[in-house]
């Protein structure tokens, strides 16, 4: 009963002292004391409501990645395994697709070089050395190369003379090369600083074995960086290395290091993206904290080098779009398919597409990324 009367009470008092303030502001009026203009303004019209902000509204400034695996545009040692025409090495179906990237990557395994001696004995079974042109270089500046990674078991085939020499020439077409010990590249894209860090099983690059120093290279490289990709060269080889384990792989009785364990490491640090290649055919991705691991991105060009048999000639253009704080805005993956020669070509069949599909199902089947029969990369709402 009190509550109730003294709510009245209130409603009274407040209907009240409206009344008076009301009576006192006309009296004002009338009397000349208040001006019309300086009478309360109408209501505001109702100002439409707005959708969402976007992605790129909120982060303005993005860049497009693009990467393919491993790069061999023939050779002339120990025999001479080149095409009459370097141009057409990568056809213009292919380039077509390669334009929109800020940068450009991938894994190049053979020496830009006329150093006559090899480092290696080839005399020995399923031991190989690549020697390609210096002139070779103008072709993947050209089609629009931006990065190289040189962190692999074929960048030095020639010794430090014709890595040296391939380092030059690749510099002299405005190709960076990535992959050097203890290396952070540094690039600018659309406004985006862009750190990157190449990693491979030995000790003269940047290794995958040694977790603590790469564990310092991911931290400086964002210290100066906005974005942080790593290039990661593991894992064994060949059709029978389809699936990632997250388990040590070995090659012909060499320690190919732990990918899974090595690229989780690497995002743990602060990596936004890691690319993965050197097995040779196309392996699952997964999504780890948010950030985007594609474990081998297979064979890109491998003329009369490569095997291009069952899962070795199926390739891909993978595609991923990161905003400037190094989040993953989108992406997709192009496929590819290496002709007999080892020559790619866009694949209509999307062949690749179903076969990653099918990878991801079994190896990472409760990874917050999905690709659906289009190529593209679709983020579910929940991870592992």
């Amino acid at each position: 009963m009190v509550n109730r009367w003294f709510g009245k009470f209130l409603s009274f008092t407040f209907i009240t002292s409206c009344l008076f303030i009301g009576i006192g502001i006309g009296t004002a009026i009338r009397m000349g004391k208040i001006q019309a203009s300086d009478q309360p303004p109408k209501p505001a019209e109702t100002l439409p409501i707005l959708p969402p902000a976007t992605e790129e509204q909120i982060f303005p400034d993005s860049i497009t990645i693009q990467a393919v695996g491993d790069v061999i545009p023939g050779t002339n040692y120990p025999n001479y395994r080149l095409p009459g025409n370097k141009n057409q090495l990568i056809p213009k179906s292919v380039r077509k697709h390669l334009q929109r990237a800020d940068i450009l990557f991938g894994n190049f395994e053979t020496s830009l070089t006329n150093y006559p001696y090899s480092s290696k004995d080839i005399s020995k079974g399923q031991i190989f050395a690549f020697r390609s042109p210096p002139g070779y270089a103008k072709l993947f500046g050209d089609v629009g190369f931006n990065v190289f990674n040189i962190a692999n078991n074929h960048a030095k085939d020639f010794g430090l003379v014709g890595f040296r020499d391939t380092v030059k020439n690749l510099a002299q077409v405005g190709i960076d090369t990535v992959g050097h010990k203890n290396q952070v590249l540094l690039l600018q894209a659309n406004n985006v600083k862009v750190g990157m860090v190449g990693f491979a099983p030995y000790e003269y690059y940047n290794s995958i074995h040694d977790l603590k120093a790469a564990k310092a290279l991911i931290v400086e490289a964002q210290t100066k960086a906005d974005v942080v990709i790593v290039s990661m060269h593991a894992g064994a080889e060949g059709t029978g290395a389809l699936r990632t384990q997250n388990q040590t792989e070995y090659f012909y009785g060499e320690n190919r290091g732990n990918s899974v364990k090595f690229a989780r490491a690497m995002i743990d640090m602060g990596a936004d993206l890691v690319l993965g290649h050197g097995p040779h055919v196309p392996r699952a991705m997964e999504i780890y904290k948010g950030k985007l691991i594609a474990y081998s991105l297979g064979n890109f060009l491998g003329y009369r080098t490569l095997s291009t048999a069952a899962e070795t000639g199926y390739s891909m253009i993978l595609e991923v779009k990161l905003n400037q704080i190094g989040e993953l805005v989108g992406g997709k993956i192009i496929p590819v398919h290496l002709d007999k020669q080892g020559i790619p070509h866009i694949d209509q069949r999307f062949r690749t597409v179903g076969l990653l599909r099918g990878l991801m199902g079994k190896d990472f089947p409760k990874t917050a990324v999905e690709i659906n029969r289009q190529g593209e990369i679709v983020i579910a709402d929940s991870e592992v």
